[in-house]
């Protein structure tokens, strides 16, 4: 049985990906696109509904779960349309603040909803192996991160780097808000040892590269994960959306749930 879907931002780079891999697979159905009203002349000619309102088409699609790769006020509003109507919601949008967090978790108690701040396989497996090899290297090791991506991006550090810096801190017993620096600048002394650096690049058309430094004492490691095109993050939205079909609400799920 295929999985219906409503893609909110389907006029936009990853919103094509996701509805053009849909299109192409029997699992799914496109059950509608969702875009604004200055761009839906580009959804002309789409096989599904469309629409400037995603709580418009949700009456007309019971069961279909929305993916949403916007902006944080559009993936809110998607999120507070479907604790309505009850459909499932997969959210891969990052910038959201943790007052954003805070009210998917209390919109999750509604409907079902997941979000990451990176749809890739890989770098949900890293998050589960990164702390095991922060705890090993122990405390002599320094940890900085560089992260690059393309130049329209918006966010900064990314959102992928911040859940990364995350991890990473938890595993040292600190907060990451306590301890990330991501800029340097003048006479600013010696690196303190309960510091996180998290710095971005910019430039070009770069899907993606995060690497984690560990520099301790006489050597180096160095971890690094390369999307080499969108299609990774938009399958793994694909994934999270057939998996959403069969959840419940009562929490905010995400891609450690799923895997």
């Amino acid at each position: 049985m295929s999985t219906s879907i409503i893609v909110v931002g389907a006029n936009g780079r990853m919103g094509k990906t996701i509805s053009g891999l849909a299109a192409e697979d029997e699992q799914f159905a496109l059950a509608g696109l969702v875009d604004s009203k200055e761009r839906l002349a580009g959804l002309a000619g789409a096989a599904c509904p469309v629409s400037d309102s995603l709580a418009d088409l949700l009456p007309k699609a019971p069961g279909a779960v929305v993916i949403d790769f916007t902006a944080p006020a559009v993936s809110l509003q998607s999120a507070r349309a479907v604790a309505e109507t009850g459909n499932a919601l997969v959210i891969g949008t990052t910038g959201l603040t943790d007052a954003d967090k805070d009210e998917l978790r209390s919109l999750a108690a509604k409907a079902p909803i997941f979000w990451a701040s990176n749809m890739s396989i890989g770098i949900n497996v890293l998050l589960k192996i990164l702390p095991q090899l922060t705890k090993a290297l122990g405390e002599d090791y320094d940890i900085e991160m560089v992260e690059l991506h393309h130049n329209r991006k918006k966010d900064s550090p990314s959102g992928t780097a911040l859940t990364m810096g995350e991890c990473l801190a938890e595993a040292r017993g600190w907060q990451l808000n306590d301890v990330r620096c991501s800029a340097r600048d003048g006479i600013i002394g010696a690196r303190p040892k309960e510091q996180i650096g998290i710095q971005a690049i910019r430039g070009g058309d770069v899907v993606g590269v995060h690497t984690v430094y560990f520099m301790g004492p006489g050597e180096r490691i160095e971890v690094t994960h390369q999307a080499h095109s969108r299609e990774n993050f938009a399958r793994g939205a694909l994934r999270a959306a057939a998996w959403m079909a069969g959840q419940k609400p009562g929490k905010l799920y995400g891609m450690q749930d799923m895997i």
